[in-house]
């Protein structure tokens, strides 16, 4: 046999490491590639509730039917701009009141220092009408359809007069649960500043066993 020959048969075979195996090695790097992934998911998973998505519990019955008392829900933080009928997430730090008879001047003041669960019924620019006579809610002149409501709006808590044009950069919100619920109909809320929006309601993942007699109960789309 010539030593060419010699040297060709006892060679690595193709692909493999010198002295190595390659099955081990492609398994090793198999591995790794998952671990990596693995980590990225993770990553991402943290990134999106961190910045995008929140867990809050529903403390209270202001929202009833829609929410009860311990309902855990997942919101979307304030990078989404929430719409009119949306429910949003409130830290009500600051609020706002008029101070002129007109109600064209704000005067700003300490809020009620909780985390509200509302539902917004109107933006700045916007003019709310409540009759609580009627129990009917008008916004720019149209009447709303609020199938969400437990009872009609005939609870007015003196806040303003109506109706009411919302002053640029705030907002007015309600609970669903009209004869039960502190909100902007109240002094102690009143306005809400748009820089309060913790964020908007998104999904209802859970709600206490012995409070829904089915387990589709469970879960809803609020968004």
């Amino acid at each position: 046999m010539e030593p060419w020959e010699k040297e060709q048969q006892t060679s690595p075979a193709a692909g493999q490491e010198p002295g190595g195996d390659g099955e081990s090695g492609h398994f090793f790097s198999d591995l790794m590639d998952i671990a990596e992934a693995g980590v990225l998911t993770v990553f991402i998973f943290l990134l999106v509730f961190i910045f995008l998505i929140r867990r809050v519990t529903v403390d209270g019955g202001s929202m009833n039917p829609t929410l009860i008392d311990k309902d855990q829900i997942l919101i979307l933080m304030s990078l989404y701009e929430p719409k009119n009928g949306q429910i949003v997430v409130l830290d009500d730090k600051v609020s706002a009141v008029f101070w002129d008879e007109e109600q064209t001047q704000v005067a700003e003041k300490n809020g009620s220092d909780m985390i509200l669960v509302k539902r917004l019924i109107a933006k700045g620019g916007q003019t709310i009408d409540i009759d609580a006579s009627q129990g009917t809610v008008k916004v720019d002149g149209v009447l709303l359809d609020e199938p969400y409501i437990a009872d009609p709006t005939t609870v007015d808590d003196g806040a303003f007069h109506y109706p009411m044009t919302v002053p640029e950069g705030y907002i007015f919100v309600m609970g669903d649960n009209r004869l039960y619920s502190m909100d902007s109909r109240s002094p102690h809320v009143a306005l809400i500043p748009e820089s309060e929006i913790l964020g908007t309601a998104l999904l209802r993942y859970d709600r206490e066993k012995d409070l829904r007699t089915k387990w589709t109960e469970r879960f809803d789309f609020l968004f």
